[in-house]
């Protein structure tokens, strides 16, 4: 035996494992996330065709999961949405039969059974019956499944598409939890993402980026679904439709004009032109309000007042019996992360990942 290979067998290599971070999740009657996806090291550009195929899979998606897309954004590489998780409740069998046709219009070797033999089953009420409502609603009411499956749902038609085999999204996704009762918070998740593509020069106005939240509220009209989402978002329970747009527009504008904390010189809109839609649809104080610290929208762990933030901390603690001192400890305690700044909009408060 060599003197390399006895020094081998006397230190065997050690291999540090870390474990994924448990999600947050608020518990409640609605949770809202903001989720951000990108493909794998951001080589991957999707055509204005692929971004068409993803728009849509992404509404069969959070129908199918009784979710509601508040607004979103699809970007060359990567992606992000705002989603509304209402509390999962009873759902008839009806209801979980359109919900699988949505999905599943004809059968295929992920879901083979079709909508009639389903229909059949489910009025015999057996065991099998009742073992297919419980696999479908796991699928329903949850950020992590919605994700899961449109992800996986886009990726087998890129995948056959392209002739290519393998992973094409990076890790797993990131979420941010967005108070749902506070408009400001909301209104501010809401500008950041679709002012995505003003931010990477794609558009002066983001009306004019067709793969965006705002965007398809415009275009689609009363009956779209964007339209009736989008006012999760705004403070505007008794204004019209076309009137909460137009007090969205405001806020977007007024966001959008600001230059980007230490960058001024980033991609923005024409501050004459957030005077333009001020002075013709709202005040553009409401709008400064909005001005946030855009990585906590991306990076944070929570996002609403100070009460909700530390609230969320306390729960997060408790589920996971994390103490000072544990490693990896994903925040920090109330105190050093639950900050209040100028920058944001009345107490708008961020939760913060620790680096680790």
């Amino acid at each position: 035996m060599s003197k390399h290979t006895a020094l081998t067998k006397q230190q065997p290599r050690r291999i540090c494992r870390v474990g994924r971070v448990r999600r947050i999740k608020a518990s409640g009657e609605v949770s809202v996330f903001h989720c951000v996806s990108r493909t794998v090291n951001g080589e991957i550009f999707l055509s204005d065709a692929e971004k068409d195929i993803m728009q849509k899979q992404l509404h069969q998606v959070a129908d199918f999961c009784g979710v509601q897309v508040v607004t979103y954004v699809l970007m060359g590489n990567h992606f992000h949405v705002l989603v509304r998780v209402p509390q999962q409740g009873e759902v008839a069998d009806a209801e979980l039969l359109r919900r699988y046709s949505v999905l599943y219009p004809k059968p295929t070797k992920y879901a083979p059974a079709d909508v009639k033999m389903l229909a059949e089953m489910l009025k015999k009420d057996d065991e099998d019956a009742e073992a297919w409502r419980k696999q479908m609603l796991r699928r329903m009411g949850d950020v992590s499944e919605f994700m899961k499956t449109f992800k996986q749902r886009f990726s087998i038609w890129y995948n056959r598409t392209h002739e290519r085999f393998g992973t094409l999204w990076s890790e797993r996704f990131s979420s941010t939890l967005v108070q749902a009762d506070k408009f400001f918070a909301m209104e501010s998740a809401a500008a950041y993402i679709d002012l995505n593509p003003v931010r990477a020069r794609l558009v002066a106005d983001p009306k004019d980026y067709r793969w965006c939240g705002y965007a398809e509220a415009v275009a689609t009209g009363a009956k779209g679904t964007m339209r009736r989402n989008l006012r999760y978002a705004v403070s505007a329970d008794n204004l019209s439709d076309e009137e909460m747009l137009e007090t969205y527009r405001v806020v977007l504008f007024g966001k959008g004009a600001t230059a980007k904390r230490g960058d001024p010189s980033a991609a923005r809109i024409a501050p004459e032109a957030a005077q333009a839609v001020a002075a013709s649809g709202g005040k553009l104080s409401r709008s400064e309000r909005l001005l946030t610290k855009t990585t906590q929208f991306t990076r944070g762990g929570a996002i609403g007042d100070a009460k909700f933030v530390g609230a969320i901390l306390a729960q997060y603690t408790r589920e996971t019996n994390r103490r000072s001192g544990c490693k990896p400890i994903p925040f920090a305690d109330a105190d050093a992360d639950a900050e209040i700044s100028a920058d944001w909009p009345e107490g708008l408060c961020a939760l913060r990942r620790r680096k680790h």
